[in-house]
């Protein structure tokens, strides 16, 4: 995926948090998926429609780490959340 790229979440990926993780699930294949704390953070901007850019620049004021390490990290989850189809490209 690109920074460019505005995630989408299907309608049948569910999202529960559990405890400090968020489990994700796909209804139709039964995959699922947990992320930490930071990784729930870029699920919740992804669904609120932002691209990866975005994503980037709304994290940036809210943890302490460049740029480069966060765009490389939240490329890798999309990618990774892709793969498994938790997300789709809008």
């Amino acid at each position: 995926m690109n920074l460019t790229d505005k995630p989408t979440i299907p309608a049948q990926v569910m999202a529960r948090q559990v405890g400090d993780e968020t489990v994700i699930l796909d209804l139709g294949s039964g995959t699922y998926f947990g992320l930490d704390p930071v990784g729930a953070r870029i699920w919740q901007l992804i669904g609120e429609g932002k691209t990866l850019a975005e994503i980037c620049d709304t994290m940036l004021d809210e943890y302490e780490v460049t740029r480069d390490d966060l765009e490389r990290d939240v490329v890798e989850l999309a990618d990774k959340l892709l793969e498994q189809k938790l997300i789709g490209i809008g």
